[in-house]
């Protein structure tokens, strides 16, 4: 959209913003060093964590292994991450959209959904906000912004996808439909690369075919919850309100591994750490929960989740640790015969630890461990995250850690 302003007539109750830094990693190296500026810049190691629009344009994505994209685009410029930038960088564009409107969600570090309505008579048409909003970040971040403006979340989500890059575009609600079905499955939220193949393969390319199927159709092709889910934003229903309150579900980290042969123990060490690090991040924001969901990419892109649920809720490193060894230790053949590229952990079903106190397990001559986890976060906190780490990780490569929302 290079800039442009696009409205897609009246856009009186299209109120709900979606901010949405423009390919954030790498705009950051390109406003941090001007020589960068237009040349296609890939920020990452081993594999591509952000890309430039002028690497984009060459069919460079993300999380793409960087040995493909340098083929794809031989005269990129590969930078390493500058997590402290980038934190920054986000910390500064949240004070505009904070100072914009009192209900802001944030959705990552990089994008936030705003509601707006009630400034119309201080602050002026959503779209006057939108407009004002893109000019401050670029004046007082340097950085460009894309905003889609809404009805809903799911709509502003799609015009901003659609606005892309450093654009502006309202959608008028009373040309929803013009603006949404033609639009190519896959832009509906929720819909990865499978779940398209599979309703291509049915014949449904567009969002107007998705809505012109009856929903018990579509539960039989992807699923109940799916079938709903995409029945409803095909058919421009999506109630969801911007929510200044919620807090994460689950708390999550994954590893990408790139390609090429891995020892199971390896596996296991960076396994290891990952759970280190969600069960920090859980004691961090005073959570704990009970459902540990261990996810893997293998080499042929296909993915497996596998969720266990503890006994009782924990944010304790042991426990979670000891779900996760078991669970990937039954994969272990699997993932010999296929290769694995992505391993992940999450922990779910997330409560606030001071809801009740954690009942203790039988036996209870069981070893504590809560004593050497605080322990060890007190000795990163004070000293940095690398201060200390498990001796099976010591040769390892450990992963990006990357920026995320507080917890």
């Amino acid at each position: 959209m290079n800039g442009s302003t696009v409205t897609v007539a009246s856009e009186e109750s299209a109120s709900i913003l979606h901010a949405d830094l423009d390919s954030f990693y790498a705009s950051v190296e390109q406003r941090d060093r001007p020589e960068l500026l237009g040349k296609p810049v890939i920020v990452g190691g081993g594999i591509v964590l952000a890309a430039s629009y002028e690497a984009k344009r060459r069919g460079v994505y993300t999380p793409m292994p960087e040995h493909r994209a340098r083929r794809l685009c031989p005269d990129a410029i590969v930078v390493s991450p500058r997590f402290d930038a980038y934190t920054e960088a986000s910390r500064r564009v949240f004070e505009i959209f904070d100072d914009t409107t009192p209900l802001v969600e944030g959705m990552s570090i990089d994008e936030a959904f705003l509601e707006v309505r009630g400034l119309l008579r201080t602050a002026g048409t959503p779209a006057e906000i939108a407009a004002r909003l893109r000019q401050r970040v670029a004046a007082e971040v340097g950085l460009p912004i894309t905003v889609g403006v809404a009805r809903t979340k799911f709509l502003a989500k799609v015009a901003s996808g659609v606005a892309k890059p450093d654009g502006l575009l309202v959608v008028d609600p009373a040309r929803e439909t013009e603006f949404l079905h033609p639009l190519p499955v896959g832009k509906l939220w929720g819909v990865g690369p499978i779940t398209e193949r599979k309703l291509n393969d049915r014949g449904l390319v567009t969002v107007a075919d998705v809505a012109a199927v009856a929903e018990e159709h579509l539960v039989a092709m992807v699923g109940a919850a799916a079938g709903r889910h995409l029945h409803a934003l095909a058919n421009h229903r999506d109630p969801r309100r911007v929510d200044t309150g919620r807090r994460r579900g689950s708390i999550g980290s994954q590893q990408a591994l790139g390609r090429g042969p891995k020892s199971f123990d390896t596996i296991e060490a960076l396994l290891l750490g990952i759970v280190d690090r969600v069960t920090r991040r859980m004691r961090t924001a005073e959570r704990v929960g009970r459902t540990v969901t261990v996810r893997f990419r293998f080499d042929d892109f296909e993915r497996a989740t596998r969720a266990r649920s503890l006994p009782h809720p924990t944010s304790a490193t042991e426990p979670v640790a000891a779900v996760a060894m078991s669970v990937l230790r039954e994969h272990r053949s699997m993932i010999e015969q296929r290769g694995l590229t992505l391993i992940g952990l999450s922990v779910g079903n997330l409560r606030n630890g001071s809801e009740g106190v954690e009942q203790l397990v039988l036996p209870f001559g069981r070893k504590d461990t809560s004593g050497l986890d605080s322990t060890v976060d007190d000795l990163r906190r004070r000293f940095g995250p690398a201060a200390l780490t498990r001796a099976s990780l010591v040769h390892q490569r450990g992963g990006f850690e990357t920026p995320k929302l507080p917890d």
